[in-house]
């Protein structure tokens, strides 16, 4: 798949288990990973649909993701002191990523919050975002006022241009068999979870489907189709 799109974001089923207690169950689990998914499909819509004081539009997006190999998308939130920071600190730290923002070289940074959004904590967050990435990186950076918010600021992280194609991975540890009460295998971690996104002139959905031969047994070809 990697080949075959600008950019893939993954989310490897091991990860499930960073953020898991021992009572979830699997279905629970993979809701986990399908809101990560849906945020990160909301959160890029809304960038390019809706105007913002400072806008970003799909130009934007093409420009950070377009041939870009592993990217890393994120949407933090919060209330209270120090919100927009603790909204970036979010943004940037998924537990369900496989992927660090360490060193990417094209990071889109959205910031949305009520009309008392201020200044300086926009700019807190700006900087803490940019510490983090490569100090060349192209960095495009947004702003939406949406009252409805009330005092939440709510900020989307796109990440990617990494060095070798691939960002850093964040290592996860294993659970052991023994912990868990029994013997099971863990979740496979080259099993992921992934969205692609294929950036042309028009964003055009993907759909691959696969062909299973079917033979039929030497026995089987002379006898009727109701007694078979």
């Amino acid at each position: 798949m990697r080949a075959e799109v600008d950019t893939l974001i993954v989310i490897p089923n091991d990860r499930l288990l960073a953020i898991s207690d021992r009572t979830i169950t699997l279905a629970d689990a993979f809701k986990s990973a399908d809101q990560v998914l849906l945020s990160g499909v909301q959160g890029i819509t809304e960038i390019i649909t809706q105007p913002g004081l400072i806008n970003l539009d799909f130009a934007d997006v093409k420009a950070v993701m377009s041939g870009a190999g592993s990217a890393l998308m994120g949407i933090g939130s919060a209330r209270g002191e120090n919100r927009a920071l603790r909204a970036a600190e979010l943004a940037i730290s998924s537990p369900l990523l496989e992927a660090s923002i360490d060193g990417a070289m094209g990071v889109l940074l959205s910031v949305s919050g009520g009309s008392d959004l201020g200044l300086f904590e926009v700019n807190e967050a700006c900087e803490l975002v940019q510490s983090a990435v490569h100090p060349n990186a192209k960095f495009i950076f947004g702003t939406t006022i949406d009252d409805a918010l009330g005092d939440e600021v709510r900020i989307t992280v796109v990440a990617a241009g990494f060095e070798g194609g691939e960002p850093k991975r964040v290592s996860t540890p294993v659970i052991d068999a023994a912990t868990l009460g029994g013997v099971a295998d863990p979740i496979a971690a080259n099993d992921p979870i992934s969205v692609a996104l294929e950036l042309g002139d028009e964003p055009t959905p993907r759909r691959r489907v696969t062909f299973e031969e079917l033979v039929a047994q030497d026995d089987e070809i002379d006898v009727p189709d109701f007694m078979k």
